[in-house]
């Protein structure tokens, strides 16, 4: 949604200056706090704890609004012993206070197991009833590469002799052994987020613990959030402080990582596209050889429809028929087992020699630069490594560790031993192994067993994508585009339209005009290599800074997988000419339309940063905003975590009236999976009670569900603003009960003698100390219990601002809501160069123009919404 805006020139507005004397705070009044400079509060002991550095206490210091801190419990019981009774202008006093808690529900910060599930306890049965539904989700694409593997190597290799079956083997079984299993399953899969897993994790990971997110609405207070969990450097640690540092300090780098990340999500997406393709015209092809009169053309046919019909199915949801994946993918491996055991001891037993690594040796020295053109090949084997760590937020790391040791990794070993000892004894047959080493007997149950095998692996490629794309949206780097959630206990099983017929009419286009799998499998596989380079770098980066593994295990496992995947793309990229350039240009179209909506959102929300209005200017106009105040609760959105939209200037030049109450609304996506329902929402005032003004941040996850009825949320926000609105006033009467023993405190220590001040020097010091002790425990009951606040400060019938307050929201809710939002055109200013004027004003804009409004997602009645025009020059 268009969340605010921004006008090239807004209003001029004065800047307020906390006064401070002799260097220390002193009482200041909640007016005198200006919208973007606000005194200093005492933030040592956070930053001790926290790690806070200066820049991020100054960035504290520039809050935009008022903020009414929520005491705990425990606070509150221990500093109540009475309210003042006066109202009007209460003075309080920043410069010592409470720790400061910025949550709508203090009780949210122990929130226990609310968030993923990597670390609970899970019993061993459970992990194994797990580690057998990944078969059916993370392994589908990888489990059917035995169809195509070797055909497409001896594609490129002819055989002449044993040494180029051993060897081709020997390269597929420790090209397995290394990259998923030693690297993701060992390495990688430790590396989540939560429980979640795939690039977006690890970058949102990487910037929990440094700031290198370029949109600047990163809030400490997000750190209070349970899933958060944010553990920094210690300050023992010099390298991992200093890559911290590097990273948020230079641009550059930040730069560089997110292009990573982008980069790394759209071969997802472009190896999502291939998939289907791949897997279908394999598996299609087993009939070529077996139907008499089934040609290509047939093969062809067959596959786009049986790919018209997966890709059509896709809108009941992969809840639907996601019963059978497990135990057909079970049925699956447990064929290849069994074929590859027949094979071996049927041809020839002696190809276990293949353990020996001299083959590959001996199978490069032979074959020179084929054997490196065949190594392409040999990629295709581990297609879908990816997905063990994509996947992994809907299992844990144990149960894919089990599933991978115990079934995947021997079954697929088995597989290709099978299939290389029936090469053994005919090696004119390397066009159709698979199907041709299969036994006469069994090759209609093996067709059907294929295919079945074959569309579940596209179906876990097509809903990784989906999962790319929301992922991507959530943290702001793809436009908005219409997202059905088709399972209500299931939060990640979704539906794209746009993204489902856009992959399947490249899909289509792929079939047909290739037609051949050994066509396909030339463009297959290099953006699967590119993915595991950028797993790589963004694994050795979370190693450095938040794992602080020992430096020469870092540099081992960069250099040494770094290598082996940097062999294995130049082996790809000599393909680019024969098809490889087709996952390359779905990629880059992908990247740019990522990057150029990331640069647009940023740019524009500095903009908006640059011009929002100041508190003075507000408080200038007085209580009525300069305009008549209606019944009716208005929700201005924003993209601003803190300060007043230049919109609402707008709005009040704009509109005849305005509503009783105003609510500065910002959806914020925060860098964690998920934000539980407790802990969703923030709320601060907006100056003087009398205007009835409010800024609420509603926090998301990366992997939150947005699906909420308006009417949900406009009541859940209601409810939070109401419990804001009783801390507040117990936050009030307890800064007064803190004030009068203080106060109380100084009198008493004022009535001591002058001659045991001067007999005992500095003894007022610990006397002070001793009176304070005695104050508190005076607070006590005679039974130690500590008494509560009194009703007056929680009660709204003997608090008559805090009633008149509620009544004014209750009858405002009742008048119904107004969404105010801003319909803003981008432009880049006439002084910018001529590149970004056109990334700007034509690419951009036009994404901006065909994306989803965002009222959309709480299907707000067009009844209900006013738009204001508004023009943001970046």
């Amino acid at each position: 949604m268009d969340d605010g805006g921004i006008q090239e020139e807004p209003p001029s507005a004065r800047r307020l200056t906390p006064k401070r004397s002799g260097g220390g705070s002193r009482w200041v009044d909640a007016s005198e706090v200006d919208s973007s400079e606000s005194a200093r509060w005492s933030l040592d002991e956070e930053r001790s704890l926290r790690g806070l550095s200066t820049a991020d206490e100054a960035e504290a210091e520039a809050e935009a609004e008022i903020e009414f801190v929520m005491p705990s419990e425990a606070d509150m019981a221990a500093g109540a012993l009475s309210r003042k009774s006066s109202s009007g202008g209460f003075r309080r006093r920043l410069g010592k206070r409470a720790k400061r808690v910025d949550s709508l529900y203090v009780e949210a910060m122990n929130v226990q197991g609310a968030h993923g599930h990597s670390d609970q306890d899970i019993s061993l049965l459970s992990t194994v009833a797990m580690a057998f539904q990944t078969l059916g989700v993370v392994y589908g694409d990888m489990g059917t590469s035995p169809l195509y593997v070797f055909s497409d190597v001896f594609s490129k290799v002819p055989i002449k002799s044993e040494v180029e079956i051993l060897g081709a083997l020997s390269l597929v079984m420790y090209t397995i052994a290394l990259i998923p299993f030693v690297k993701y399953v060992f390495i990688v899969l430790k590396a989540n987020d939560n429980g979640e897993g795939g690039t977006f994790a690890l970058y949102s990971l990487i910037c929990r613990y440094a700031k290198v997110s370029l949109l600047p609405n990163q809030q400490r207070v997000d750190e209070d959030i349970s899933s958060f969990r944010l553990k920094l450097p210690t300050p023992e640690l010099q390298r991992a402080l200093s890559v911290k540092e590097c990273l948020e300090k230079k641009p550059l780098f930040k730069n560089i990582l997110l292009f990573l990340v982008l980069m790394g999500t759209s071969m997802v997406i472009g190896d999502g596209i291939l998939t289907p393709s791949m897997s279908v015209m394999s598996a299609v092809s087993g009939l070529q050889g077996q139907v008499a009169g089934f040609d290509t053309d047939a093969v062809v046919i067959v596959s786009i429809l049986v790919l018209l019909l997966l890709f059509s199915v896709q809108r009941f949801g992969t809840g639907k028929v996601g019963f059978m994946f497990a135990p057909v993918l079970a049925l699956w491996f447990l064929n290849l087992s069994s074929l590859g055991i027949y094979n071996i001891i049927k041809y020839e037993p002696s190809v276990v020699k293949a353990f020996n690594p001299m083959y590959i040796y001996l199978f490069f020295k032979m074959n020179g630069t084929k054997a490196w053109s065949a190594l392409g090949g040999c990629v295709l084997c581990i297609t879908g490594a990816e997905a063990m760590f994509a996947d992994l937020g809907h299992f844990t790391v144990k149960s894919i560790q089990v599933a991978f040791t115990a079934v995947v990794f021997p079954c697929l070993l088995i597989a290709y031993m099978g299939q290389a000892a029936y090469l053994m004894k005919y090696p004119l047959a390397a066009d159709r192994i698979f199907y041709d080493s299969v036994p006469e007997v069994l090759f209609w149950p093996v067709f059907v067993i294929a295919t079945l095998a074959a569309m579940i692996a596209s179906q876990a490629m097509i809903s990784a994508t989906f999962s790319c794309i929301k992922q991507a949206m959530a943290l702001g780097c793809f436009p908005r585009i219409k997202i059905i959630h088709t399972s209500k206990k299931v939060m990640g099983q979704i539906y794209i339209p746009v993204m489902n017929w856009f992959l399947m009419v490249m899909c289509i286009i792929i079939v047909a005009t290739f037609r051949s799998t050994n066509d396909i499998a030339n463009a297959y596989g290099i953006a699967e290599v590119g993915v595991m380079m950028v797993s790589t770098a963004l694994v050795t980066l979370v190693m450095l800074l938040i794992w602080q593994t020992n430096l020469v295990f870092v540099l081992c496992f960069f250099i040494f997988f770094g290598a082996m995947e940097f062999v294995y793309l130049t082996a790809v990229m000599s393909k680019l000419l024969e098809g490889g350039w087709l996952p390359l240009a779905f990629s880059s179209l992908f990247l740019c339309i990522m990057y150029t909506w990331n640069y647009g959102s940023v740019l524009k929300y500095q903009s908006e940063m640059r011009g929002k209005i100041s508190l003075d200017f507000i408080l200038d106009l007085g209580s009525t905003l300069g305009t008549v105040r209606v019944p009716g609760i208005g929700l201005v959105y924003n993209e601003l975590v803190q300060g007043i939209p230049s919109i609402f200037g707008q709005l009040l030049v704009t509109l005849p009236a305005m509503h009783s109450t105003i609510v500065f609304v910002c959806i914020k996506y925060v860098p964690v999976p998920y934000v539980p329902l407790e802990e969703r929402f923030l709320f601060r005032r907006v100056g003087h009670k009398d205007y009835h003004m409010f800024r609420c941040v509603a926090r998301y996850g990366y992997k939150d569900v947005r699906k909420e009825d308006h009417c949900f949320f406009e009541h859940l926000l209601v409810e939070s603003l109401e419990k804001f609105l009783r801390r507040e006033a117990q936050e009030i009467a307890l800064e007064v009960s803190t004030m009068e023993v203080e106060r109380d405190d100084v009198s008493d220590v004022s009535e001591i003698p002058p001659s045991h001040a001067t007999a005992a020097g500095d003894l007022h010091v610990p006397l002070l100390s001793d009176q304070r002790l005695v104050d508190d425990n005076r607070m006590l009951g005679t039974d130690g219990s500590v008494p509560l606040l009194p009703s007056s400060s929680i009660s709204p019938e003997e608090d008559p601002s805090l009633e008149y307050e509620l009544t004014a929201l209750r009858e405002a809710m009742a008048s119904g809501f107004t969404y105010l939002l801003a319909h803003g055109d981008v432009r880049a200013r006439k002084q910018s160069f001529f590149t970004k004027k056109f990334i700007i004003n034509y690419f951009y804009a036009f994404l901006r123009r065909n994306c989803r409004v965002g009222t959309a997602t709480l299907k707000v009645p067009h009844s209900n919404i006013m738009r204001v025009g508004m023009t943001y020059m970046v």
